[in-house]
């Protein structure tokens, strides 16, 4: 099918994914026997369930090895914030996750995968329109692969959020179940479209509102409306206001460690603040020439004033990431930028290497391929050696920008199901841009075989990953493991 080194096979662990180039060269009746050839080699009933495999590598050990890399005195409170429930382990388990997918059927199709498409990455951000959009919100295991793995992984989350929240069996078959519908759907919807009008689809939150609006009820219309209000409150100023206070008549970012520390704190005894100032301007300079050309003159109209170290998410936590505080024409005009390590991919020794050297460059060219509108300050840039003396790849955004992610521990089993809905709906449109949409189409079908077998894979995947999760919560009674428990 010419995305593979290999031919496509049920089962192999060893694969390299690129994106297809020259598709247009194919027609569209062409492009749907390739789909329909899949079905026949990988048929979508071998989809369903989840066989553990002879040999399965230990999923703390791959914990282990993510961590080595990471800022040690972090790593404890990843795993402190991965023991809290069998869903916020499995947020911090992709890599053991993606292990585990190498081993599954795949219908050879590649995409721009996501790499990390649980319910939690996705969410609610400003555009550069200053329009309110819904779409998938993380990109650090961006990389060309299956897009079965990205389906998988958000079929399964919503079966485990379902079990942390207690919803019964059926209600949670029902949500998993319409997920995977929506993004068959949605697919078929986008196959007989053109690529203009694939690439410029997105989800306007107004728009869904309008949609979805006779299948709300008045509780959640109010949910909605207060979540609008509240993400467009969610920008500079509102974290300029949360995350500092004024020292010497100037901002500075406050002291909160392990969880927010300033770079002054950080610094190797002797070193001067100006020293780091000299360094930070060159590092600026060269995350400036990743941005075009207008966004580069409007960051030229911002000088830096402060910067800390923060942790953020679960997966994520230990990973070098920064804040950086810059001031426009006074302490009201304030920019603040997340500057966040990039390793590689989780995806990257089941389906190759990436084709770019810096990591953070990976990631940006898979938000901007994937994404239907990304920050405006969206780059990337290396350091040789950082304050703890190591290189690393970063990827520069907006801290905030409008941005917000539902409350998935308040939701009934209504709401997920819309949710997961509009979450199939977008992983569908961002794989649409970036694969055989016309092929993968073809391969799903009309009926619903491919929905039922990933429902039939999430529930027992989640049953894996509470085995999982008590291998966690043993390794850390026995002292092979630290955890940091937060108040």
């Amino acid at each position: 099918m010419g995305v593979m080194t290999t031919d496509a096979r049920p089962r192999s662990a060893q694969r390299r994914y690129q994106l297809e180039s020259g598709l247009g060269n194919l027609t569209a009746a062409e492009r749907a026997e390739r789909g329909k050839a899949a079905r026949a080699e990988v048929p979508r009933e071998s989809h369903a369930g989840f066989e553990v495999p002879a040999g399965r590598a230990d999923p703390v050990a791959l914990l282990e090895e993510q961590s080595a890399g990471r800022v040690p005195d972090l790593v404890p409170v990843r795993y402190g914030r991965m023991m809290v429930s069998p869903f916020t382990y499995f947020r911090g388990a992709a890599l053991p996750m993606a292990s585990d997918l190498a081993g599954t059927p795949v219908s050879g199709l590649a995409v721009q995968a996501c790499g990390d498409a649980h319910l939690s990455n996705f969410g609610v951000f400003g555009s550069a329109e200053r329009r309110l959009v819904f779409d998938v919100n993380d990109f650090d295991e961006t990389l060309p692969g299956p897009w079965e793995w990205d389906v998988k992984r958000l079929a399964a989350s919503l079966e485990i959020a379902g079990r942390d929240r207690g919803f019964a069996g059926k209600q949670r078959r029902a949500v998993v179940t319409a997920t995977v519908a929506s993004y068959r759907q949605a697919m078929r919807g986008f196959a007989p479209m053109t690529s203009l009008d694939v690439w410029y689809a997105h989800a306007d939150v107004d728009q869904l509102q309008t949609q979805f609006d006779a299948q709300l009820k008045a509780q959640q219309r109010t949910v909605i409306a207060r979540g609008r209000a509240m993400a467009r409150t969610r920008d500079s100023m509102q974290a300029l206001a949360k995350l500092t206070q004024i020292v010497d008549g100037r901002p500075r970012i406050n002291s909160d460690p392990p969880l927010l520390v300033p770079v002054d704190e950080l610094l190797p005894p002797g070193t001067a603040r100006t020293a780091l100032e000299t360094g930070l301007a060159g590092l600026i300079a060269g995350y400036r020439s990743t941005l075009e050309t207008d966004r580069r003159y409007l960051l030229d109209q911002f000088e830096f004033a402060d910067m800390a170290r923060k942790v953020v998410g679960v997966g994520s936590v230990g990973t070098r990431c920064w804040i950086v505080l810059m001031l426009g024409r006074d302490e009201s005009d304030p920019l603040l930028l997340q500057v966040k390590e990039a390793q590689e991919s989780v995806l990257s020794r089941f389906a190759g290497a990436s084709e770019y050297a810096n990591q953070g460059q990976r990631v940006v060219a898979g938000q901007r391929l994937m994404q239907a509108s990304s920050d405006i300050f969206l780059g990337w840039q290396r350091t040789e050696a950082g304050l703890d003396g190591q290189p690393a790849d970063y990827y520069v955004r907006q801290l905030r920008d409008w941005k917000l992610s539902l409350d998935i521990e308040a939701m009934a089993p209504s709401d997920m199901r819309l949710y997961g809905q509009l979450c199939g709906w977008t992983l569908a449109r961002a794989h649409a841009r970036s694969g055989d949409r016309i092929a993968i189409a073809a391969y799903l079908g009309a009926s619903d075989v491919f929905d039922q077998a990933i429902t039939r894979f999430a529930a027992a995947y989640a049953d894996q990953n509470e085995r999982d999760y008590q291998s966690l919560l043993a390794a850390v009674a026995a002292g092979r493991l630290t955890a940091a428990r937060e108040l």
